[in-house]
């Protein structure tokens, strides 16, 4: 059998979320430190201080629902292919968010949640340059005599969408269909006591280019639903203070601080006011296409290596 073409995909681009609330879903994705690039009244879209024109939609609806991620392709060959091959495509359309552009859209085979693929966005200017910090450490030391760390108190700015996920409810068939059809390819595979893979970490297979750990995960269970989107933040400090402005807001923590052990992200997860859970995270792994896939059994070290203990209700 012919092997199939494979859709290329170059990023990650976004993520579409509805609200019931949009007040509150705005105040909170406003204190998680996203900026607006664009308010429709019952459409609002939010972007980082990098390049993409956005990284999070949120609408008003009559239900909380998660609308669907957004990969940028690498050519308009590869939305035509998407448009002919994929299940429930739509046509090509010209997209009328930020970046403009053209995307097509079409339906997961297992649960039938949407997934988006966009080409020819327009990029928006970078808004911030945040400092490349100078640490001292014991026997090496970087930082000039009177040379002082100072911070505000401030939410942590996003810089770019990074991953996200969900829980499947056929694992060996979303894993074959996401592998073949695209150029996603497992960083690392988890399995249960008899040895059935159940979770995957895939990322962007780009050749020699570095590329995240990951930018899609699922894992199996009983009902889907999405589990999080993550955004990525400058650095520790900036995550930290982050942490401290969404406490003192009395936002909801989930998980965190902590260091994962696939990816080995910084992690902080927390729930908007919606119930969906979104994520900072710093320093995570880059793999190219001479990464080995790694394959481990799941267990309740797998996760972390130091922060809080993992909440029992985490991977529910």
């Amino acid at each position: 059998m012919a092997a199939v073409q494979k859709i290329k995909l170059v990023r990650i681009a976004h993520v579409y979320y509805t609200h019931v609330d949009l007040d509150k879903a705005r105040q909170f994705l406003l204190d998680f430190g996203f900026t607006i690039a664009e308010d429709r009244g019952d459409t609002v879209f939010f972007k980082g201080y990098g390049a993409d024109p956005f990284v999070y939609c949120a609408t008003k609806g009559p239900a909380n629902e998660f609308g669907g991620a957004a990969f940028v392709v690498e050519s308009m060959a590869d939305l035509e292919l998407a448009s002919k091959t994929l299940p429930k495509a739509t046509a090509i359309e010209d997209s009328d968010a930020p970046g403009g552009g053209k995307r097509v859209t079409f339906r997961d085979p297992v649960d039938d949640f949407p997934f988006h693929l966009v080409h020819g966005q327009t990029a928006a200017a970078i808004s911030a340059h945040l400092p490349e910090r100078e640490y001292n450490y014991p026997e090496t030391k970087h930082r000039a005599v009177n040379k002082t760390q100072r911070f505000k108190k401030a939410p942590a700015p996003v810089h770019k969408l990074g991953h996200f996920g969900c829980c499947v409810t056929d694992f060996a068939k979303a894993f074959e269909f996401y592998t073949t059809r695209f150029n996603l390819k497992p960083s690392d595979l988890i399995h249960d006591a008899e040895g059935t893979d159940i979770t995957t970490f895939l990322h962007l297979d780009r050749g020699m280019e570095q590329v995240d750990h990951h930018t899609f995960f699922f894992f199996e269970g009983p009902k889907f639903h999405v589990h999080h989107s993550s955004f990525e933040v400058h650095d520790f400090d900036i995550q930290s203070l982050g942490h401290q402005w969404l406490r003192d807001k009395d936002y909801d923590l989930v998980w965190g601080v902590g260091r994962h052990v696939l990816g080995s992200q910084i992690f902080d997860y927390w729930w908007d006011r919606s119930g969906f859970i979104l994520e900072h995270y710093v320093d995570g792994d880059l793999v190219d296409e001479t990464t080995p896939i790694s394959r481990s059994e799941a267990g309740p070290d797998s996760l972390h290596i130091w922060g809080p203990p993992l909440p029992a209700t985490f991977l529910k």
